[in-house]
């Protein structure tokens, strides 16, 4: 064989080799801790079992919500101030939907003892991941644009919820409602 027959057949086993690999998948939401296939009620950890094996977070030096944050004590109250919806993979506010938002800045003004949780939604188009990041930046959207109307960054909480609760098979135009975010009262 000739030295370019041999590069070409060792190529040729490389490559065969790279597609012949297993690839590994991340665990899908219903496979972690929250309780997925094969999992028991017992085979869960709780806070209070990870801090007795002293996996609290403390060694990484993380500290577990104490009850004496944000929510503490707080009620929950959806569908007061409506959402907002956002195009397909954008976070900026849409013109019709400034009004809606305008609105919450006043409810939120004449009510000062509330504090409000945004939600960020999106379809099920994309990875976990990116979808969690994009309902992160639905919903800092939201807030500052709320902080910029005059309510006050220190009563408005972030959470993103990705594509958690998204319809799964919609088309895009059908998605529209699950590309949302939420505005929460906490009373």
């Amino acid at each position: 064989m000739t030295k370019k027959a041999s590069l070409a057949v060792l190529f040729l086993g490389f490559l065969l080799f790279l597609t012949g690999c297993p690839r590994t998948q991340g665990p899908t939401p219903s496979d972690t801790a929250m309780g997925g296939p094969g999992t028991r009620s017992g085979d869960v950890l709780t806070g209070m079992d990870a801090g007795a094996f002293g996996l609290d977070g403390s060694e990484f030096g993380l500290e577990g919500r104490d009850g004496s944050g944000f929510f503490n004590g707080r009620e929950m109250v959806p569908g007061i101030l409506p959402s907002v919806f956002f195009e397909f993979d954008q976070s900026f506010i849409r013109p019709q939907d400034r009004t809606k938002l305008s609105e919450a800045a006043e409810y939120m003004s004449a009510n000062p003892n509330v504090g409000l949780l945004i939600e960020g939604h999106t379809d099920w188009h994309g990875t976990a991941e990116y979808n969690l990041a994009l309902g992160d930046r639905r919903a800092r959207s939201v807030r500052e644009f709320l902080v910029n109307l005059g309510v006050s960054g220190a009563r408005i909480e972030t959470l993103s919820k990705g594509d958690l609760e998204a319809t799964h098979g919609l088309s895009r135009e059908e998605g529209i409602r699950d590309r949302r975010a939420d505005l929460i009262i906490l009373r």
